[in-house]
């Protein structure tokens, strides 16, 4: 893992602010999305927040968003 990565994985994310993707469904199957520092982004399952949360760098968010609207995944 990258120091950046490492980083992230270290941030204590107690008093994180969770909102509802935009891209969920009215299924209840949510996803939640939390800013972090430097333009990181914490991703995880609403049914089951206790689990950790998937952490991406600003650069890998933009590229998993572009993805996601370009259809590709």
């Amino acid at each position: 893992m990258t120091d950046r990565k490492t980083e992230l994985y270290d941030q204590d994310l107690d008093g994180a602010v969770w909102r509802k993707a935009t891209a969920s469904g009215a299924e209840n199957d949510c996803v939640e999305v939390a800013e972090l520092l430097h333009g990181a982004r914490a991703v995880r399952d609403s049914k089951n927040p206790e689990r950790e949360p998937l952490r991406f760098t600003a650069s890998e968010w933009a590229a998993f968003r572009a993805g996601v609207i370009a259809g590709e995944l």
